[in-house]
């Protein structure tokens, strides 16, 4: 079969078809200009504080209060180390792996069970369950300041678990805090994803002997790797950035996350905000990173479904 090339003119010669192509394309129009020029806006107030964060945390304080910030020069690099140090940034990163790492694989694994459970079986109180679930995110976080704080305090510990020997000032409490908040959301999204599974697979893993167990586990998670891996990026974001929960259950300064450190580099009579914003750019690396690593899983997850019917 053959493939048209070319189109011919007016006078009976040949057009080259990307000559005709380029001829089809649309106008710049006003409603286009007016369209670019709007997104460009919105994209430029979404860069310009981290742009100016960045910006300012490469120059001097003692330059930038008699220039003003509205200047440029008084480069160095000393806003760097000085937060570093002055944070402790490396005590406070471990704090913050150390209730990062197991709160989100608790997150995840308690809410792909959950998920399992709601989209494999009919049951009277399955959509009952899920809204129980799910709740948990639409109920403000500081309503239960009073109750947690109080709970927490006159929940024993033993001391090789938490030297305050109570749930209160230990890393238990804000793993299982976020947990609870994180659950919710995550069993929505999984479950949503677990029934759009053909059952056909299910039908056929019970005829070869597979128990519920080995469906969820052999069958079922290696099939939600996309949806895991996009809320794995989520939750880590969130849970490492969580600030209100570990300034409250928490009252030892050397347990403190990384976020929260950043208040160490405030200062009695006055704050460098060039430091704190360098101090800013080294706490946002680790998220960044995370999410370049994991950014074709992160795509591919919240891109599940898009084509279906």
């Amino acid at each position: 079969m053959a493939v048209v090339t070319s189109a011919v003119g007016a006078e009976g010669k040949s057009i080259p078809r990307t000559e005709v192509t380029r001829a089809r394309k649309p106008r710049f129009t006003p409603k286009r200009l007016i369209l670019h020029t709007f997104l460009t806006i919105i994209a430029l107030a979404w860069v310009f504080p981290i742009a100016w964060a960045v910006l300012n945390s490469f120059r001097d304080y003692g330059y930038t209060s008699i220039h003003g910030y509205v200047s440029f020069g008084g480069w160095t690099l000393q806003n760097y180390s000085t937060a570093w140090s002055q944070a402790d940034f490396t005590r406070h990163f471990l704090n913050s792996v150390y209730i990062t790492a197991p709160a989100v694989a608790l997150t995840l694994f308690l809410s792909s069970c959950v998920a399992f459970v709601i989209s494999r079986f009919s049951f009277k109180f399955n959509i009952v369950l899920l809204g129980l679930f799910t709740a948990a995110n639409l109920l403000p976080q500081q309503s239960l300041l009073i109750p947690l704080f109080r709970m927490f305090r006159s929940i024993p510990l033993p001391l090789w678990m938490s030297d305050s020997g109570t749930m209160l000032d230990s890393f238990w409490g804000l793993i299982l805090v976020n947990t609870a908040f994180q659950t919710g959301f995550c069993t929505f999204v999984l479950s949503n994803y677990m029934k759009t599974l053909p059952r056909e697979l299910y039908e056929a893993a019970e005829v070869d002997g597979a128990s519920v167990w080995r469906q969820f586990w052999q069958l079922t998670l290696p099939l939600c790797r996309p949806p895991l891996a996009a809320l794995a990026t989520l939750e880590i974001t969130w849970i490492y950035n969580e600030f209100f929960w570990a300034t409250v259950l928490l009252q030892s300064g050397n347990k403190f996350p990384v976020t929260s450190s950043l208040n160490n580099l405030r200062g009695e009579f006055f704050t460098d905000l060039n430091l704190v914003a360098a101090g800013s750019v080294i706490v946002a690396v680790p998220t960044l990173v995370i999410f370049f690593l994991l950014q074709k899983q992160f795509v591919s997850g919240l891109t599940l479904g898009a084509n279906k019917g």
